[in-house]
C-alpha cells in the first residue's frame, strides 16, 4: 500500500508564530463598516464559557427550518464602558488627544492620569482634524474578574459632526453593549488564542508520524531542506512557540444578548473556570478563540457573507 503524501499543515500567513505583544488586539476601523452598526464599531468583552442552545430554525432554505435543534453557543459577558479620551487625526496621523474629566480611580492601574484638565474638544479647531476615534475603558471591576480596566481605541460610524455629537452624548455615561449590536446581527472577535506553551512539530503543524523503524525519532520532520539552498528556510516545520496568537473570527451569529440574568440562570451561573455573570451578556452561535476569562474585541463584520446573514435562530433554552 502506498504512503500517504500531503503538504504539511500550517498557513504561512500567519507568520512568525510568536506569542502576541498584546492581550487585547487593535483593529482597522476605517475598513470595518457595516450598515447596522449605530454609533460606536466594537465592544470589549470577557469570556465566561460554552454552552449548548436549543433553538427553533428558521433560516430560509435550511433543512432544519421550522425544527428545534441544538447548536454550541459562547457566553461572552460585557460590563459598561466610558469614554476616556478622544483622539483626533490629520491626513491619518494623530493630530491631538484630549482625556476627559472625572475618570476612575482603577485607570491609574493602567495608564499615568493627569493631575489637571487636558484640553477641551470645544478647544480643537474643526481645521485641525478630519476624523475622529474614541479610547474606551471597560469597566471591568463589575464583573469581579480583576480591577485593572482595559483600554482600547474604537472608531465611529457616521459624518464627523455625527461623531462629535456622539461623544459629547456619552463622554461621562456608561455605554452598554446593547446600545451597539442587535440580535441576528454578524460580529467579529479579536482575541488573542489559547497559550500551549513550546511544542513539537506534529502538534504545531500536523506533521505525520514516522515509521517506527525510523532513526532520529517520530515526531519530527524527516528533513530540515535540501542540500542547496544550504539553510533551513523558514518554510520547514520546526518545534516553537504554540498558541497565544492573535486570531479573527469572522461573522459570528448573535442569538441573544440582554441583562436579564433570571433568563438563563442556570447558565450564567457557576460557569466552570469563571464564575456568575453579573452584567451584559451576548450569547453567539460557536466558538470564540480563548480561554475562559479572556478579554475579546467585539467588532461590528469586516465581510458579512450573504449565506451566514439569512440565518436565523430562536433561542428556546441554554442547556
Amino acid at each position: 500500500m502506498p504512503s500517504k503524501k500531503r503538504p504539511r499543515k500550517g498557513s504561512l500567513q500567519f507568520w512568525p508564530r510568536k506569542r502576541a505583544n498584546k492581550i487585547l488586539p487593535s483593529a482597522n476601523w476605517k475598513a470595518i463598516d457595516s450598515d447596522k452598526i449605530k454609533n460606536l464599531k466594537g465592544f470589549i468583552g470577557y469570556k465566561a464559557g460554552m454552552a449548548s442552545a436549543s433553538v427553533q430554525d428558521s433560516t430560509p432554505d435550511s433543512r432544519s427550518k421550522g425544527k428545534r435543534i441544538v447548536v454550541p453557543v459562547t457566553i461572552i459577558e460585557c460590563p459598561h464602558m466610558k469614554i476616556m479620551g478622544v483622539r483626533f487625526y490629520k491626513d491619518g496621523v494623530v493630530a491631538k488627544d484630549v482625556l476627559a474629566e472625572n475618570l476612575d480611580k482603577e485607570l491609574k492601574r493602567k495608564i499615568k492620569v493627569p493631575k489637571k484638565k487636558v484640553g477641551d474638544i470645544d478647544s480643537v479647531k474643526q481645521e485641525d482634524y478630519d476624523d475622529v476615534s474614541v479610547i474606551c475603558y471597560s469597566i471591568v471591576k463589575k464583573t469581579g474578574l480583576k480591577k485593572k480596566p482595559d483600554v482600547a481605541e474604537f472608531g465611529l460610524k457616521g459624518s464627523l459632526d455625527e461623531k462629535i455629537n456622539f461623544i459629547k452624548e456619552n463622554l461621562s455615561k456608561e455605554i452598554s453593549v446593547l446600545d451597539i449590536f442587535e440580535k441576528g446581527q454578524l460580529v467579529d472577535f479579536r482575541a488573542v488564542t489559547k497559550g500551549k506553551g513550546f511544542q513539537g512539530t506534529v502538534k504545531r503543524f500536523g506533521v505525520g508520524l514516522k515509521s517506527h523503524k525510523s532513526e532520529k525519532g517520530r515526531r519530527r520532520p524527516g528533513s530540515l531542506g535540501p542540500w542547496h539552498p544550504a539553510r533551513v528556510t523558514f518554510r520547514v516545520p520546526m518545534a516553537g512557540q504554540t498558541g497565544f496568537h492573535t486570531r479573527v473570527v469572522y461573522n459570528n451569529l448573535v442569538l441573544d444578548l440582554g441583562n436579564d440574568l433570571e433568563k438563563y440562570k442556570s447558565k450564567l451561573t457557576n460557569i466552570k473556570n469563571y464564575g456568575n455573570v453579573k452584567n451584559d451578556y451576548i450569547v453567539v452561535k460557536g466558538s470564540v478563540q480563548g480561554p475562559a476569562k479572556r478579554q475579546v474585541l467585539i467588532t461590528a463584520p469586516l465581510r458579512e457573507t450573504k449565506k451566514k446573514l439569512k440565518q436565523s435562530m430562536e433561542v428556546i433554552e441554554l442547556r
